[in-house]
C-alpha cells in the first residue's frame, strides 16, 4: 500500500478546514462532528494520551518563546520563575497575558516582590485560585521566592 498517497488523496478529500494565523481551527464537518485537521473527529474519537503529551510538548516551546518577546530577562531567571511565567502563558495565552503590563514591567525589573504583589492584583488571580495549593497562589508565592 502507497501510505504517501493515501494520505495525500485524504488531505485532498478532508480537508482542513478554517486556517487562522496559520493555525487550523476546529470546524463542523458535513455530519455535524467537531472536527480539527484533516479530518480528525474528536466529539468521537477524542485524541489519546499520546497526542495530548505531543500537543503539550509544542504549546511549552511556543510559550517559551512568547516569553522570550514578553520578557527579555526570561533567560536570567532561575528555572522556577521561567516556569512561572510558562504557566501563565500557558494558562492565558498572549494577548491575555501581554495586558499584565505592571508585572511585565516588574518581572523584567527582577522586582519580584512586586511581581508577585502584581499577580495577586488581577482578575486572573481571583479566576485560578488564590488559595495555598491553588494554581494562581502556588505561582504567585514561586514568583516571589523562586523556590517551588
Amino acid at each position: 500500500m502507497n501510505i504517501e498517497r493515501l494520505k495525500q488523496t485524504l488531505i485532498k478529500q478532508e480537508g482542513t478546514g478554517p486556517i487562522i494565523k496559520n493555525r487550523l481551527m476546529p470546524y463542523r464537518c458535513p455530519s455535524g462532528k467537531l472536527t480539527i485537521g484533516i479530518g480528525r473527529n474528536i466529539e468521537d474519537n477524542g485524541i489519546s494520551k499520546e497526542e495530548a503529551e505531543f500537543m503539550l510538548e509544542n504549546d511549552i516551546a511556543e510559550a517559551i518563546e512568547l516569553c522570550r518577546k514578553l520578557f527579555p530577562v526570561f533567560d536570567e531567571l532561575n528555572d522556577v520563575r521561567q516556569e512561572v511565567l510558562i504557566n501563565m502563558m500557558f494558562n492565558m495565552g498572549y494577548d491575555r497575558f501581554s495586558g499584565f503590563k505592571k508585572f511585565i514591567a516588574a518581572t523584567n525589573a527582577k522586582d519580584f516582590k512586586r511581581a508577585a504583589a502584581e499577580m495577586e492584583n488581577s482578575t486572573w488571580y481571583e479566576q485560578v485560585g488564590k488559595k495555598p495549593g491553588q494554581r494562581a497562589y502556588d505561582l504567585k508565592m514561586m514568583m516571589l521566592t523562586g523556590y517551588e
